[in-house]
C-alpha cells in the first residue's frame, strides 16, 4: 500500500475488470462512428474545394469522394483497430504466449 510520500506501484497491464472485451468492442464502435463522420466532413471539404475552383466534374467527384472516404476510412480505422487490440487484452494475451514459447525454445548449439 503506497503511503502519502510513496507513488503507487506502476501497473502497465490494466485491470480486467476497467478494459473488458465488452467496453473495449463499446468505445471501438464509437470511435468507427466517429471516424466515419470525420470521413465524410473531409469528403465534403474535398469537394467544396473542388467546386470553388470549378475542377469538379462526375468522374471527379466519384473519384474524390471515394478516395478520401476510403482513405480517412482504412488509416483511421486501422488506428482504432490497434487501440482496440491493446484495451481488449489480446496484445497481452500474444505477449504472454510469445514468452512462453520463447521460455520453452531450447538454445541452439554452435
Amino acid at each position: 500500500m503506497a503511503t502519502a510520500f510513496e507513488p503507487a506501484p506502476y501497473n502497465p497491464v490494466p485491470d480486467s475488470k476497467a478494459f473488458d472485451r465488452a467496453t473495449a468492442l463499446a468505445e471501438f464502435r464509437h470511435n468507427m462512428k466517429l471516424i466515419s463522420i470525420g470521413a465524410v466532413l473531409m469528403v465534403i471539404g474535398a469537394l467544396g474545394y473542388l467546386w470553388l475552383f470549378d475542377a469538379l466534374n462526375a468522374v471527379t467527384f466519384v473519384a474524390v469522394a471515394l478516395g478520401v472516404f476510403l482513405s480517412v476510412l482504412i488509416g483511421c480505422g486501422l488506428f482504432a483497430a490497434a487501440f482496440f487490440s491493446d484495451k481488449s487484452g489480446v496484445d497481452q494475451q500474444v505477449a504472454d504466449a510469445s514468452r512462453s514459447a520463447l521460455a520453452l525454445t531450447p538454445p541452439l548449439a554452435d
